[in-house]
């Protein structure tokens, strides 16, 4: 196989599986649920107690 045509197929390929990705995960959805776990995730951090220096120097 040519590789023009091998790279005007890989071409397609990636453009049909682009138009797929689009219509089966809306993104605006997937950023606020990533967001929101990211959110969680820092105020859960947040709540936790600091770790003592001599327990910090321990691990170092």
């Amino acid at each position: 196989m040519h590789s023009d045509i091998h790279l005007m197929l890989h071409g397609q390929d990636a453009d049909e599986l682009r138009a797929a990705a689009t219509r089966q995960v809306p993104r605006e959805r997937l950023r606020l649920r990533l967001g929101s776990a990211l959110v969680a995730l820092g105020l859960r951090l947040l709540r936790q107690p600091c770790p003592s220096a001599d327990r910090v120097a321990r691990l170092a």
